[in-house]
């Protein structure tokens, strides 16, 4: 059923046209190296404000600046992310690379998605305004982990055919 549903996908008219042409591929796959640029760029100085650095800097206002940039950015690497799996649907769904890639992403996001709670900013306010907390290291480690290795294993797909 899912095999169906993915070669229906890549056998599409508009996934043909973009697997033909020699402008919006190369112009969509840039689009997702923009997206994955803003997503990671704004996400590290969150992450490593969490580990521990720039403890001066309040995280409130570096969060309000930089969150609608990660958040524009993961929009854009999921909108092109899928039209560059949709040319090779069954091919890359078939791929333990590529599963390995969804299941980072979908434990990075998981790992925002908890601490960005209003709860878990309440909990540790006092703490970071002080430095951290064990708890805000961990989610920041991991935080960089899984979007770097996510990244890693996106760009190793290409070359894994």
């Amino acid at each position: 059923m899912l095999g169906d549903i993915l070669s229906a996908l890549q056998d599409a008219a508009l996934v043909g046209a973009l697997r033909r042409s020699h402008w919006v591929y190369p112009i969509v796959n840039a689009g997702h190296i923009v997206g994955l640029a803003l997503l990671f760029g704004a996400i590290v100085p969150l992450d490593l404000r969490l580990i521990g650095l720039w403890r001066r800097v309040p995280i409130g206002p570096l969060a309000r600046m930089l969150l609608p940039v990660a958040i524009a950015g993961l929009a854009l690497a999921v909108l092109t992310g899928g039209l560059l799996f949709s040319v090779s649907a069954v091919k890359y769904a078939g791929m333990t690379l590529f599963q390995a890639k969804l299941l980072l992403i979908l434990g990075a996001l998981a790992n925002a998605l908890l601490l960005h709670r209003p709860s878990a900013w309440a909990v540790h306010q006092d703490a970071l305004m002080q430095g951290t907390t064990p708890r805000l290291r961990l989610a920041g480690m991991l935080s960089i982990g899984c979007w770097l290795a996510a990244i890693i294993a996106g760009r190793m797909l290409g070359y894994l055919d």
